[in-house]
């Protein structure tokens, strides 16, 4: 099984909890947010204070995560079944402040391929995928912003 490993990066003007707040909002319209994911695919099975379990997905790829938020500066994304990916696979997430309150936020995507599908899409994001993912990151976080009045950079 061949992992795929990416590391995403961004700065912003938004806190940590502003951020976990609308990584953890699985409302309508949470594509807003997240483009990959679309409403059809949402499903929340379970959600308390700093942990839920959920289905999403967009463009006939799901995944169901276990969200684990107990560290608001540590939030770890485990994929726990899915149509493409297996293995290892899920998202962390490390908040980073700073004194003039800006938040670095670094992202780990790992993405195991668990049958042919998954196999291509993996090497697809090695290789000209990588910058479709962060742009996806981008907008989610410019996305937060404007829903928290965040000042933009």
């Amino acid at each position: 099984m061949t992992q795929t490993e990416i590391h995403l990066h961004q700065s912003t003007t938004l806190t940590p909890e502003q951020y976990v707040a609308g990584l953890t909002d699985f409302g309508p319209g949470r594509s807003k947010l997240f483009g990959n994911s679309t409403d059809e695919y949402l499903k929340v099975h379970h959600l308390d204070q700093s942990e839920a379990d959920v289905t999403e997905g967009s463009g006939g790829i799901w995944e169901r995560l276990h969200y684990d938020w107990s560290d608001p500066n540590h939030v770890v994304l485990t994929t726990t079944d899915s149509n493409v990916w297996g293995g290892a696979s899920g998202h962390t997430y490390n908040f980073t402040r700073h004194p003039n309150g800006t938040t670095d936020i670094d992202v780990d995507v790992v993405r195991n391929g668990k049958n042919l599908k998954g196999h291509l899409l993996g090497f697809v994001l090695r290789t000209i995928g990588r910058s479709v993912l962060r742009k996806a990151f981008e907008n989610s976080v410019k996305a937060i912003e404007v829903r928290n009045g965040a000042v933009q950079r």
